[in-house]
């Protein structure tokens, strides 16, 4: 298959840890033909979307792991699939991609994850679209609001609702000093919504990430754990990363939420649990096979691969 990847610049990925590489290496080994294109490479002339599409020679090696040839704009209907995996923020400029990544589809070319998945997926609020398996949460704008949720709650997270890596968030309790100034700023004085979600102390034995392929959820997890005197378990936050097997409840979560992400054209994605709680969706460009792979020898990028040849037949 011809296979074009829509992501972030080639000089910012990090062959040691970067999960689209991995995919692609494991698209390599299989024989498929890849390209690159960022998303300001898009374009629509006439009814055509086009795509600034470099064709990738893996190397092998680090860090040169990769030769891209220059760009030359191609019809997207001339691949056979195309892999979104543009990283947050979801901001106006990747919604217009997805918007175009759309136009492509209906011209023919599927593209994973689904463009409207991406839009209808926000990854802090589509945890409620499975109330019973999330901690209790406000979303609002509305300083009292807030207020009174954390008085009620005692301990609490704020978190931006397009935020990634564990950016823009606090921890905050009813008697915290900065508490004004934190709301605040968060959420620009009452003109952007946020999150505030019940603090859970099971964060200490890890934030986990279980991969969903294809519905599938895969038998390992990555639980990424707090350094010391940190609330935030993200890998780009400084916490470490340790595989381990998924546990029942791990289990039940995965198998409850997955048929939903699979009929809404959601190929990866990443969930996040947080002792028995389901905390977020991550659906945009969902990370942690690397060290997976590292850890445990599973090869979840292949599995990827395996689900998309297994689609376009």
């Amino acid at each position: 298959m011809k296979i074009a990847f829509v992501l972030d610049p080639l000089e910012h990925l990090k062959p040691s840890k970067d999960s689209s590489i991995e995919m692609m290496r494991a698209a390599a080994r299989r024989g498929h033909t890849l390209f690159a294109i960022e998303p300001g490479g898009l374009m629509l002339i006439g009814n055509q979307v086009q795509g600034l599409a470099r064709a990738l020679v893996l190397t092998g090696n680090t860090p040169d792991w990769v030769r891209a040839e220059a760009g030359e704009w191609h019809p997207l209907h001339r691949f056979d699939v195309i892999l979104m995996r543009k990283d947050p923020p979801v901001d106006a400029e990747y919604l217009y991609a997805t918007h175009l990544l759309e136009l492509a589809e209906r011209q023919g070319t599927p593209v994973f994850n689904r463009p409207r998945a991406l839009r209808d997926f926000n990854e802090k609020l589509a945890t409620m679209r499975f109330p019973e398996l999330a901690p209790p949460l406000l979303v609002s704008c509305q300083e009292d609001q807030i207020r009174t949720f954390i008085h009620q709650e005692g301990d609490v997270i704020l978190k931006p609702l397009d935020g990634m890596g564990g950016n823009e968030i606090f921890r905050v309790g009813t008697q915290d000093p900065n508490l004004g100034v934190i709301l605040e700023t968060m959420t620009h004085r009452g003109q952007r919504t946020i999150m505030a979600q019940r603090y859970l102390p099971a964060i200490a034995q890890g934030d986990k990430r279980v991969l969903v392929v294809q519905g599938q959820p895969m038998p390992y997890c990555l639980a990424r754990i707090p350094s010391p005197g940190e609330t935030r378990g993200n890998l780009a936050a400084g916490g470490t990363g340790r595989a381990q097997p998924l546990s029942e409840r791990d289990r039940i979560i995965a198998e409850t939420v997955a048929p939903a992400l699979k009929d809404a054209g959601l190929l990866l994605v990443g969930l996040d649990i947080i002792g028995e709680s389901l905390t977020e969706i991550n659906v945009t460009s969902p990370t942690c096979l690397r060290e997976i792979r590292d850890q445990t020898g599973l090869d979840i990028g292949d599995a990827v691969i395996t689900a998309l040849e297994q689609t376009i037949r």
